[in-house]
């Protein structure tokens, strides 16, 4: 009975360490609710002018999450490295890593920016057959490419505030860039204050606008809190900046076709019919939305993983990973009393046709069960790539959905036709399996090793 006890001792963490946790996390919660929020006043205002219009930003922003994707995975480099450096006590180094983000931002953003602007005519010619909404559609993407380099170089920033516990800097940067877009697009859609009415174009206008003034910010901030630590004044060396890209190539990767299967999942799911891809679009929603919070515990567990490994203490380390995953088992457990009795009347404020809710009902009770060993894997793929081991996380997420998840999903919904319950099922024993190989990777301690 002792040993129980102390075994759970430390695997939850006291209140010191809850509060290292909280520390980090707290803020890119707050950031990314403040996202939440601005996507769903971007709907209510770009709503307004119409179903295409609504259709044109929302296939945009799909296709430019996907577009996106592979630059986003730069911060993992960056958060990996600079967590590293603040552990080794090598304080003036920290910024070596963000100098190196940024750099790989516009190497790799403006060749591939260009290749997708001239790309975008025929990706919404295969999207969509509705002319109008091609019409709509083709300019809003072209202009929320061209923010690609603001993105890569904020996400690269994202990865520096949290591996040197300042996540504050992010979320008033994100609230600050968010105000701004929100205002830009009363000002673009509909022509207010003197300005032309641009629409569906001033809505995406309006994002790349903001998203630039967010990395001008950052910059202004960096240069406050980060020029005694490296930034702008350590460049890094042409192997250096090469062992970067190859350390953040595999989260590229992983970003990069996650969104991809996210996109196949609803092309799979559209084969079963219309009322299955309504359902699911509120279920994945959910989904999404409940994930937020243990984002920001995994994000966490990324710096105080990386943090424990530079001091040398890889006992330090391996805990950071057990008790941040520890967090969202519980954070999981409280969602699952609280959705599973409630799955009906909150899928009803989002359904109002009875069939398609009743479609939602048991995906959604099948989820919300399942919730607390989603998000715990989740962090330990996170604490993977903290450890330097973003091979490894890259490998078990692309396997785990591309070989066993979304095969298995076509061959059970479309093709043997057990439907949406049948693809929600398989996507249960999908997320169950990574988050157990997950936990199998991070008992076996092969990450230790890893210098970086």
């Amino acid at each position: 009975m002792t040993s129980l006890r102390l075994g759970l001792a430390k695997l939850f963490p006291d209140r010191n360490r809850r509060s290292m946790v909280w520390g980090i996390a707290l803020p890119i919660m707050g950031g990314m609710m403040s996202q939440n929020v601005l996507n769903l006043v971007d709907i209510g205002m770009v709503g307004r002018l119409g179903d295409s219009a609504l259709a044109a930003t929302g296939i945009g922003s799909f296709s430019n999450y996907l577009a996106i994707a592979f630059i986003i995975g730069l911060s993992a480099g960056v958060q990996a490295l600079a967590a590293r450096r603040l552990g080794e006590g090598r304080d003036t180094e920290t910024a070596i890593p963000l100098n190196g983000g940024l750099m790989l931002a516009l190497i790799i953003g403006i060749p591939l920016c260009v290749v997708l602007i001239l790309a975008t005519p025929w990706a919404f010619e295969f999207l969509t057959p509705d002319p109008e909404v091609r019409e709509l559609g083709v300019p809003y993407l072209q202009v929320r490419i061209v923010s690609m380099m603001a993105v890569g170089m904020n996400f690269s920033f994202r990865g520096y505030w949290s591996a040197i516990h300042m996540t504050g800097v992010y979320l008033r940067t994100l609230l600050i860039m968010h105000t701004i877009n929100i205002f830009l697009n009363w000002v673009l859609i509909f022509g207010n204050l003197g300005a032309p009415e641009l629409g569906v174009f001033g809505a995406g206008l309006a994002t790349t606008i903001s998203l630039y003034i967010g990395t001008l910010l950052y910059f202004g901030f960096a240069l406050r809190h980060a020029q005694d630590k490296g930034f702008l004044h350590g460049v890094p060396s042409r192997s250096t900046l090469w062992q970067q890209f190859k350390l953040s190539l595999p989260s590229s990767l992983q970003q990069l076709f996650f969104a991809a299967g996210l996109v196949t999942l609803m092309w799979i799911v559209g084969r079963i019919g219309t009322e299955e891809v309504a359902a699911i679009n509120v279920l994945m929603t959910f989904h999404i939305t409940a994930m937020l919070p243990a984002f920001g515990i995994a994000l966490a567990a990324t710096t105080l993983v990386g943090n424990a490994l530079g001091r040398g203490d890889v006992e330090d380390a391996a805990a950071w990973g057990w008790n941040c995953a520890a967090l969202t088992v519980v954070y999981g457990v409280a969602m699952s009393l609280l959705l599973v009795p409630l799955a009906d009347p909150i899928l009803g404020v989002f359904l109002t046709n009875a069939e398609t809710r009743q479609l939602a009902y048991l995906p959604m009770v099948l989820w919300a069960l399942m919730i607390g060993f989603d998000t715990a894997g989740m962090v330990l793929m996170n604490a993977l790539i903290g450890a330097g081991d973003t091979r490894r996380s890259m490998w078990i997420s692309l396997l785990w959905q591309w070989v066993f998840f979304l095969p298995l999903a076509w061959v059970i919904g479309p093709v043997l036709g057990y439907g949406l319950i049948g693809v929600w099922i398989v996507n249960g024993i999908y997320r169950l399996g990574q988050a157990f190989t997950c936990v199998t990777a991070w008992s076996g301690r092969k990450w230790a090793g890893i210098e970086i």
